[in-house]
C-alpha cells in the first residue's frame, strides 16, 4: 500500500492527510530514512573536542573519583564541635583540661564570629540578592524578547510558505482545467476520426453497388 501512494508537499493546499494510510506512507519514508542514514562513527570529528573539565574544581574531581571508585560517602567528622571532659583516667592532669578548655574557646570564637557576620549579612545581603534578581530579570527578558522574534520568524515563513502555496494552487488549477480541456478536445478529435473512419467505410462499401448500378 505504501509504494501506491504518493505524498506530495502542499500542506497548506492538499487535504487527507488525516488518512490512515497517508500517514502509514509517511511513517514509513522517516523509517526508510532512518534506516538509509547510518553517520559513521566519527560523525563529528569536524567539531572540537569537548572540554569536560572547564568547570571542574578540586573538590568536584575528588567526588567523582570516589564515585569512579565506589567509595561511600565520608561521614562529617563532627569530632571539633563536641565539648568533651578530660578521659577518666586524666581528670586530674591539667593538660587535658586546659586542651578542653581551648576547645571550648575556640567553639566561643568561632559562635561570635558567626554572630559578627551576621550583621553585614542582614545589611547586604538583600541588596545582593535585588541585584542578583535583576540580573536574573534581565537574562528572562532577554531570552523572552529572542523566543518572540523566532516565533515572529515562524509565523513570517509560515505565511511565505503559504503565500507560494496558494499561488502554486492557482497555478496547478488552471494547469488542470487546460489539462482537462486538452483531453475533452482529444476526445472530442478522436470522435470525429472515429466519424470520419466510419463514413470512409460506409462510402468505399457502397462504392461497388454505385459501380454496378451505374453499369
Amino acid at each position: 500500500m505504501a509504494s501506491e501512494i504518493v505524498v506530495d508537499a502542499l500542506p497548506y493546499i492538499d487535504q487527507g492527510y488525516n488518512d490512515p494510510d497517508i500517514l502509514e506512507v509517511a511513517i514509513s519514508m522517516v523509517e526508510d530514512e532512518k534506516h538509509n542514514y547510518r553517520p559513521s562513527k566519527n560523525y563529528l570529528e569536524h567539531l572540537p573536542a569537548l572540554n569536560t573539565s572547564v568547570f571542574e574544581t578540586e573538590m568536584m574531581r575528588a567526588e567523582f573519583d570516589r564515585l569512579e571508585r565506589n567509595f561511600p560517602v565520608k561521614i562529617m567528622n563532627m569530632k571539633r564541635y563536641e565539648l568533651l571532659p578530660p578521659p577518666a583516667g586524666k581528670l586530674s592532669d591539667m593538660s587535658a583540661w586546659n586542651d578542653c578548655l581551648e576547645n571550648s574557646m575556640a567553639q566561643l570564637k568561632n559562635q561570635a564570629t558567626r554572630i559578627t557576620n551576621l550583621k553585614p549579612m542582614m545589611d547586604y545581603d538583600m541588596d545582593a540578592w535585588k541585584s542578583y534578581l535583576e540580573v536574573l530579570m534581565k537574562c528572562i527578558t532577554a531570552t523572552q524578547t529572542q523566543v518572540t522574534k523566532l516565533k515572529k520568524l515562524i509565523e513570517k515563513i509560515n505565511f511565505q510558505q503559504l503565500n507560494v502555496q496558494l499561488q502554486i494552487a492557482e497555478q496547478l488549477r488552471e494547469i488542470k482545467a487546460n489539462w482537462v480541456g486538452l483531453v475533452n478536445m482529444y476526445f472530442e478529435i478522436e470522435l470525429a476520426c472515429a466519424n470520419l473512419e466510419k463514413q470512409i467505410r460506409t462510402y468505399e462499401s457502397a462504392k461497388p453497388q454505385r459501380m454496378n448500378t451505374a453499369d
